[in-house]
């Protein structure tokens, strides 16, 4: 695995880590705590609950990244709630993406990553849910992109969205434990978390060297990766 694609992997984590950081020493936590969040989600219950799932869904679905909303969740919520109601959200925007493509921009998708389909398609065909679920423990690339060119491959989608579901757990959990450290135990949450992480990201890279079965997903990728382990089996 290379230095290039590892700072990829960490960026993300490194950034929430210094937001949780700022948020604590300037005091913001406790501005956050008594106007939106107090406001539209933690004080309201189900209500609350549901704007959530209902805005995380949505901001995944045009491309937010959803290792941040797993950090908003865990912040709002909690590690088990968080992380419970962050995969709803980003499963439903993952519906909606995936859809948007299937039924309403295939001509736009396709033609804008003819690459990017070809590979996805030829990538997923054969087992659509364990390959799904290699993508997804990967800890680079892009959540909307792959859903849309997903969408307008032949993949079927029920498989494909469970294998995203069941993928999205190790990070989701992760970022939610980031989130709970503005509130509770900062230094313990984002040490595990890091911890969580690369153990997290070893094992996807992994899991995709392991049993892609000569397949290539992303030609950039599969370079920095280091390209197939020579124990692939078929």
């Amino acid at each position: 695995m290379s230095v290039r694609f590892a700072l990829r992997g960490g960026t993300l984590l490194l950034t929430l880590i210094g937001v949780v950081i700022l948020i604590r020493a300037t005091g913001l936590d406790a501005h956050l705590d008594e106007t939106w969040i107090d406001t539209y989600v933690r004080g309201r219950g189900a209500a609350g609950m549901l704007v959530f799932v209902a805005a995380g869904g949505l901001f995944t679905a045009v491309g937010m990244p959803r290792q941040l909303i797993a950090f908003l969740g865990g912040y709002a919520f909690g590690i088990v709630e968080g992380t419970a109601l962050t995969i709803m959200a980003t499963v439903a925007g993952c519906v909606v993406s995936f859809y948007y493509a299937r039924f309403l921009g295939r001509d736009l998708v396709a033609g804008r990553f003819p690459g990017k389909v070809k590979r996805i398609d030829d990538f997923l065909a054969e087992n659509p849910f364990t390959m799904t679920l290699l993508i997804r423990f990967l800890p680079v690339g892009s959540n909307v992109l792959t859903n849309l060119a997903a969408g307008v491959t032949s993949v079927p989608g029920l498989p494909y969205l469970a294998g995203s579901a069941i993928g999205y757990l190790p990070q989701t959990l992760i970022f939610a434990l980031i989130g709970t450290g503005i509130k509770v135990n900062p230094a313990a949450n984002i040490a595990l978390a890091a911890g969580l992480f690369v153990l997290s990201g070893i094992l996807g890279v992994y899991l995709y060297r392991r049993h892609r079965h000569g397949k290539v997903l992303d030609e950039e990728l599969d370079e920095e990766i280091g390209g197939a382990d020579p124990t692939t089996a078929d």
